[in-house]
């Protein structure tokens, strides 16, 4: 039975994929191609928190070097990995409705469409043994486009980090950098230790964003409080979640190895966002974990500080776009809230505590675009193919 509060969800989940339709329509959907002669493919992937698209232009000759030019991405958050009926009935909403404005806005060829189920899905489902949702959405995709030959492949935990490391990485530090994607239903990365692109030393964690919320949350019974998550957070990442990173971190020999360690995924992009507003152009930044370790204690004791109005009114450089600067924090805002965005960021403290050494100092860097960054790779390796 459909709670009051589900139907509601539901309801706004149907409204934003309605303006999301509605918003792409009336763009212009003339794409602005970077390359001659070349061709346009779309990734849509099914992730812990909702469906992403990306469109992607690959020419002619750039399959052999890598090289790929994302056009647009958008997303649409349905929150698939709590596997209820109203969650699977928005993501699948969310699936045909970005999969019609490839097709249909874009005139994307259905074989020039690629449909995923990202590892963080595949992770959630298997826990729980809720890998019956996952083939449930993908026959009732089929019929609803009406292609019984259509594919919505899975992809493991090990293909997605080589190819997140292809895609976000530049060519000129990829066998120097340690990629640590923080998912919302797991942690992924690796590095190439031996110059070979083809094979990753994978780094995996079971905990992401939203796992260790939920935890959390699991722990603070009915002290609701933000004072009593962010005790019960401490709590979380003290136990389990911190042995698993030790032993991870260690098993990995990614310290030794690389000079980089790069962040990508939804909080990385958060951090970077509201951390560091006037560097909005900058689709990577560098940082450094006392500057993140600052910006954790701004979230728990002075959050009303992270809002879009109090981030613009720091911004003293009148160059900066103040409208645009805003914008992005409010999206930030309105994707994670405040137990969301302390859960991730105490998380990505505690990885990046494992590379704060005394005698050597990894660069760290946090990655904005990363969303994009395996799909976009696995369109271009697909094609390639």
């Amino acid at each position: 039975m459909i709670t009051p509060v589900q139907f509601k969800r539901t309801l706004l989940t149907g409204f934003a994929l309605f303006l999301l339709t509605f918003f792409l329509v009336a763009q212009n959907n003339v794409l602005k191609l970077k390359y001659s002669n070349s061709t346009v493919y779309a990734g849509i992937e099914v992730g812990s928190k909702g469906v992403k698209m990306s469109l992607v232009e690959i020419g002619k000759n750039l399959s052999k070097n890598g090289n790929f030019n994302i056009l647009k991405d958008t997303s649409v958050n349905t929150d698939f990995i709590s596997f209820t009926q109203p969650t699977f009935q928005a993501t699948l909403d969310g699936l045909f409705q970005l999969y019609t404005v490839a097709s249909q806005v874009y005139s994307i060829q259905p074989d020039r469409i690629f449909t995923v189920v990202s590892s963080g899905v595949k992770t959630m489902a298997e826990k729980g043994d809720k890998m019956n949702w996952v083939t449930n959405l993908a026959d009732s995709f089929k019929l609803r486009i009406k292609d019984p030959n259509r594919k919505l492949a899975v992809v493991d935990v090990a293909e997605e980090a080589r190819l997140s490391h292809l895609g976000i990485v530049p060519e000129s530090r990829r066998y120097t950098t340690f990629l640590i994607d923080i998912g919302s239903g797991n942690t992924k990365g690796g590095y190439f230790p031996n110059g070979n692109s083809k094979n990753i030393k994978l780094f995996q964690l079971s905990w992401g964003t939203k796992s260790v919320a939920n935890a959390t949350e699991s722990r603070a019974t009915d002290d609701k409080s933000i004072s009593n998550f962010n005790k019960q957070l401490y709590r979380v990442l003290a136990g389990e979640t911190n042995d698993q990173i030790v032993y991870e971190v260690n098993l990995s020999g990614a310290y030794n190895m690389s000079d980089n360690i790069a962040f990508s995924g939804g909080i990385a992009w958060s951090v970077a966002t509201l951390m560091l507003p006037e560097m909005i152009d900058n689709p990577v930044v560098l940082v450094t974990y006392e500057e993140v370790l600052k910006f954790s204690e701004k979230l728990y004791n002075n959050y009303q500080a992270l809002s879009e109005t109090a981030i613009v009114k720091t911004i003293a450089d009148p160059s900066l776009d103040r409208v645009a600067i805003a914008a992005e924090a409010k999206k930030v805002n309105r994707v994670f809230d405040q137990r969301s965005l302390m859960a991730g960021t105490a998380l990505l403290l505690k990885i990046m505590r494992q590379f704060e050494g005394i005698y050597e100092k990894k660069q760290f860097f946090l990655v904005k675009n990363g969303q994009v960054g395996w799909i976009s790779a696995y369109v271009n390796q697909s094609v390639s193919k």
